[in-house]
């Protein structure tokens, strides 16, 4: 019970820690960090093949799975974000 406890305390900072961290972020730095933790979604989803790769019970082999989807769509999803933001920031070619 003691380390259920630690368990959710910890997720829950992270939680908070995370949300304070990203409505400070001024709109300049934001394309530059979204690079960033697209690498970071990379490493998480190296962990999340390497969970369902385990495959002691049927449990993690569903939860490895869930995992590797969720991670998968967290890394493209961002890379996506992230090109459509460099997008703006490209100049438009002037009507000649």
């Amino acid at each position: 019970m003691e380390i259920f406890v630690t368990a959710v305390t910890i997720f829950v900072l992270a939680i908070f820690v995370g949300f304070e961290i990203i409505t400070k972020i001024p709109p300049i730095l934001h394309t530059p960090l979204m690079s960033g933790s697209n690498a970071i979604s990379g490493i998480t989803l190296i962990g999340a093949l390497y969970a369902a790769g385990i495959q002691e019970s049927n449990i993690t082999k569903i939860l490895g799975l869930l995992s590797v989807i969720f991670a998968t769509i967290n890394v493209v999803g961002g890379f996506l974000v992230t090109h459509r933001m460099l997008g703006m920031f490209k100049k438009k070619d002037s009507p000649k």
